[in-house]
């Protein structure tokens, strides 16, 4: 699995960049200190997970994003925020502009990898306290029109699926919660993505908030 790392701390880029380099299925194929840059080496690298600091000089990090998970050439590229602050707009901000997860910087290393792994593999990944204020801030905001049009293409089941994304749970918890098969809930997921329009896992959380199927725990 490639892996670009974006961070403009040179002595945390490259720290990070051992970290990931020691893993047997991990590369590290390139290493960007601006917004701009991280664009550039991602069209170059095509790396499958970029490591996307959010607070830079010039291009910040959630343009960033935005401009590679919009670029067509890119669509294999799946986008993982890391940052210093636990703050809602970053949050959603960053999801909006296509990241498929959001960590912070005081993650473990153990974590870090396998939050690389995860989001290269196609899964959503959030802070489990992150998680937790996006949806309580969600909630209490005023709520965007539903897109009933949607939903209505959805099945039942694929509606609870949809809602146990939303609320941070991974696929082996959702088949245990409606007693299925994990592979079970993999087609659920994969219909749903289809059927949503979705580029990744993190898009889905987004129509479960948009759908208004998410509630503060």
């Amino acid at each position: 699995m490639k892996v670009l790392v974006v961070d403009d701390q040179p002595l945390l880029r490259q720290s990070l960049a051992v970290i990931l380099g020691h893993e047997p299925d991990l590369e590290v194929v390139g290493q960007a200190g601006d917004g701009a840059a991280a664009v550039l080496r991602a069209r170059t690298t095509r790396p499958d997970v970029v490591l996307m600091d959010v607070r830079m000089p010039g291009l910040d990090g959630l343009e960033a994003t935005r401009r590679i998970c919009a670029d067509p050439a890119l669509a294999g590229t799946r986008v993982l925020v890391l940052s210093m602050f636990e703050l809602d707009e970053y949050v959603y901000e960053a999801l909006t502009a296509g990241a498929s997860g959001f960590l912070l910087k005081d993650a473990r290393p153990e974590d870090l990898v396998d939050a690389v792994r995860r989001t290269g593999r196609g899964e959503s990944l959030f802070a489990p306290s992150i998680l937790t204020r996006l949806v309580a801030h969600y909630v209490a905001a005023p709520r965007p029109e539903r897109p009933a049009g949607a939903l209505r293409r959805l099945t039942p089941r694929e509606v609870e699926v949809l809602a146990l994304i939303g609320n941070g749970l991974a696929n082996d918890e959702i088949a245990a919660s409606l007693v299925i098969s994990t592979k079970t809930v993999k087609t659920h997921i994969t219909h749903l993505l289809a059927k949503l329009a979705a580029r990744d896992r993190a898009q889905l959380v987004i129509a479960a908030f948009n759908a208004g199927l998410v509630r503060p725990r």
